[in-house]
C-alpha cells in the first residue's frame, strides 16, 4: 500500500478479535508514532501498553473511576467490558512540559499525532485499530491509577486488533467541500 492509498483508504476498524499485533508489528506501529511533528523535539507522548492480564488491569480501572463519579450499574457493568473490545489497548498520553516556544496545546496535538500514525501504520499493516476517548479519557480518577501527572493528558486509547470482519469501504469524500479561501 502506497502513501497516497493510505491517506485516501484507511478507515476506523471498530471490531477487533485476537490476536494482537506480534512483536514486530508493535514495533512498526510505534516507530510510526514518534515520527509525527515534534516542535522542539519534546517527545511529549507515553504509551500505555494493556493486553492480557493488562487488560484487566484496565477494566478495573475503569471500574472504580465509573463508581467513583456516581455511575449507574449498568455504565459500570459496560466500563468492566470496554478493554475486552480488543486483544490491545494502547492509551496514549500528552506529556506536556511548559517551553517557552510550544506551547501546551501543540503538544497535545502531536501526541494526537501519534496516535493516528500508529492507527494508520496498523491500517497498512492489515491490522485493525480504532481511536476511541469518552470520559474516562479525561477521568482524573483514570489518571491516578495509571500513574500520571496532574497535566497528563490522555488523549486517546487505542483499540488494537485482528479485524473481526471485512469492512466495506467507505465512500470517497471531496474534500474541496470544508474549504475556504481569503
Amino acid at each position: 500500500m502506497d502513501a497516497i492509498e493510505l491517506l485516501l483508504t484507511r478507515q476506523s476498524t471498530p471490531r477487533l478479535i485476537a490476536p494482537a499485533p506480534d512483536a514486530s508489528q508493535l514495533k512498526i506501529i510505534l516507530d510510526a508514532a514518534i515520527r509525527v511533528p515534534d516542535h522542539g523535539a519534546l517527545a511529549p507522548w507515553e504509551f500505555i501498553i494493556a493486553t492480557d492480564q493488562g487488560l484487566n488491569t484496565l477494566a478495573d480501572i475503569f471500574v472504580e473511576a465509573a463508581k467513583a463519579s456516581g455511575a449507574d450499574e449498568d455504565f459500570v457493568n459496560k466500563a468492566k467490558g470496554m478493554p475486552m473490545r480488543a486483544p490491545m489497548v494502547i492509551t496514549v498520553v500528552a506529556k506536556t512540559q511548559q517551553h517557552p516556544k510550544v506551547p501546551v496545546l501543540e503538544q497535545q496535538i502531536a501526541a494526537g499525532c501519534a496516535t493516528m500514525a500508529m492507527q494508520q501504520a496498523a491500517f497498512a499493516l492489515g491490522i485493525g485499530a480504532v481511536w476511541r476517548t469518552g470520559d474516562f479519557a479525561f477521568d482524573a480518577n483514570v489518571n491516578v491509577a495509571l500513574g500520571l501527572e496532574p497535566h497528563d493528558q490522555i488523549v486517546g486509547f487505542l483499540y488494537v486488533g485482528t479485524p473481526a470482519v471485512v469492512a466495506p469501504q467507505k465512500p470517497q469524500k471531496d474534500g474541496s467541500q470544508y474549504v475556504r479561501y481569503l
